[in-house]
């Protein structure tokens, strides 16, 4: 009879695998959201690292045979004619990559037992203005000095790692050349923006290059220009199907990874709480259903709304907090051990966990208030009639 009325009670136990299973569900929930935040917080802290060149309007061409750089001075020509780019240069490597290394690199002070691979660029005169170099020190090449042939420029992390006080006028033997510092320009981040820059020499190449930089007229469109240059690159490679990517898609490239992983966290991260939700409004439910006569009452003897509310949702709140307990320790170790992968990192701030935590108990408020309200809200002279 008990049970056909609802008013049966297992015990003083049965509610407890209701509960550990809302702890959990929003510990999962909460671990989730913190790590949503934080990997799009380290997405964007890389993406707004300085890159020491300027991306916008810069385009590269893979030159795939000689025809570009044979007829260089007269392409070169043509493309500023046609008024669609305002520089053009050549390079052994794309400004988002670094196609080469090399060893054979020594100066005075160096330690002789040390080997350590430098990047190596081999650029030609325009190339510093193509890119927008930002110099530290010294100049950049020109056409104007002829010793600039056996000239080089470093960048800051070259310098530091060569210890150079006074790096213009230095010696720099190359591969049995002596070449001489004449600038030095800020780290340029041409690999992964999550690690460090690496030692990189630039220096005037002999023979052909791998890439074409072009720098667009920013008075142009883009789709405009691009046509332009497609048509003056025919000219002169005809065999050769025109293709270019530009510095900015390449460079956002290198963040497809951690973006993918950071949409599956907020798409899990949504289930998880909606998951939860369900199951604090079923449980709000129930615990309304059950104390429905003593709400009854409570109300009768001038218990208030807000306090019926209150004493509702207290035991919710509580299961959410030792939720958060749970999660901010567990999710802090978790994204320090996944941060600690890379070398240039964001740090894990206190308000990202104070903010879930807040949301957190916000949606259990919002969630369980509908029941709470409700029940406090219905006509005591109706729960408490005689069966």
């Amino acid at each position: 009879v008990k049970v056909l009325k609802g008013t049966f009670k297992a015990g003083p136990f049965a509610a407890i695998p209701r509960k550990v299973l809302v702890v959990t569900q929003f510990t999962v929930s909460i671990v989730l959201i913190i790590g949503t935040i934080i990997v799009f917080k380290q997405v964007q802290f890389a993406k707004n690292r300085p890159v020491g060149y300027s991306r916008g309007g810069l385009v590269n061409i893979e030159v795939t045979n000689d025809d570009l750089h044979k007829h260089f001075g007269a392409l070169k020509a043509d493309l500023l004619k046609s008024g669609a780019v305002t520089e053009v240069a050549e390079s052994s490597s794309a400004t988002t990559g670094l196609n080469n290394n090399r060893g054979d690199i020594s100066w005075t002070g160096k330690d002789p037992s040390s080997s350590v691979f430098f990047g190596s660029i081999r650029v030609s005169t325009e190339y510093g203005k193509t890119v927008g170099w930002q110099f530290t020190q010294g100049r950049d090449f020109s056409d104007r000095y002829i010793s600039d042939s056996l000239a080089v420029v470093l960048n800051e992390t070259a310098v530091k790692y060569m210890g150079l006080k006074k790096p213009i006028g230095e010696i720099v033997n190359v591969g049995k050349r002596d070449l001489t510092v004449i600038g030095v320009v800020k780290d340029m981040v041409m690999e992964s923006p999550y690690e460090p820059v690496k030692q990189t020499i630039f220096y005037l190449g002999r023979g052909a290059y791998d890439d074409m930089l072009i720098r667009i007229n920013p008075g142009i469109s883009a789709h405009e220009a691009v046509e332009k240059i497609a048509t003056v690159c025919k000219m002169y490679s005809p065999s050769v199907p025109f293709s270019y990517k530009f510095a900015d898609d390449e460079y956002a490239r290198k963040f497809s990874n951690e973006q993918r992983i950071g949409k599956l966290a907020s798409v899990f991260a949504g289930l998880a709480i909606f998951i939860s939700c369900m199951g604090l409004f079923g449980m709000a439910s129930f615990v309304a259903e059950q104390r429905v006569k003593e709400i009854g009452v409570r109300k009768v003897l001038g218990a208030s709304v807000f306090g019926l509310w209150r004493m509702m949702s207290k035991d919710f709140v509580v299961l959410v907090i030792i939720s958060v307990i749970i999660a901010i320790p567990l999710s802090y170790r978790f994204m320090d051990s996944w941060l600690q992968h890379y070398t240039y990192h964001t740090s894990l701030s206190w308000w990202v966990f104070a903010l879930t935590a807040a949301g957190a108990l916000l949606v259990t408020l919002l969630t369980i208030s509908y029941q709470s309200i409700k029940a406090a809200l219905a006509n005591p002279l109706k729960s408490l009639r005689s069966e």
